[in-house]
């Protein structure tokens, strides 16, 4: 709940926002995201779709949404190696990341610890599951 509380904070504050939109949680804040008139940035973990989702174009033909891949169209299935890849670019673009849950030793951690020695703000919710990033020196909420 915090989450989709942040993304309706986010909206609001017409903050723009980069992500796979992959999982079920991503894409019900997608959807909040595009309630809203900032601009918002899709990049999934593979090459760019064959056709754009009939409910996403209408955001594309308005200016406001944006989908880019850094894989070329052969690449149609998302895969580990190719959703660390975009989490890599979407992090090196991104000025502000957040992290709303990194597994203790988990792949997000690894990549936090990562973008950290980068200089990358980092953001999290205050709560025992993210003790591991707290304790990085990642930010607050």
């Amino acid at each position: 709940m915090k989450t989709y509380d942040f993304c309706l904070k986010w909206r609001k504050e017409g903050k723009s926002v980069i992500s796979g939109f992959h999982s079920p949680m991503e894409k019900e804040c997608l959807r909040i995201l595009l309630q809203g008139t900032q601009p918002v940035i899709i990049s999934p973990a593979r090459g760019m779709w064959q056709r754009t989702p009939k409910e996403l174009k209408k955001h594309i033909d308005l200016g406001r949404l944006l989908i880019v891949s850094k894989f070329p169209s052969s690449v149609r299935r998302m895969s580990t190696r190719t959703a660390l890849e975009r989490n890599l670019f979407v992090g090196g673009l991104a000025e502000q990341i957040f992290i709303s849950y990194a597994e203790l030793g988990g792949k997000m951690e690894h990549l936090c610890k990562r973008w950290k020695t980068e200089g990358k703000q980092i953001i999290t919710f205050e709560s025992k599951y993210n003790t591991n990033l707290i304790n990085m020196g990642v930010t607050i909420l």
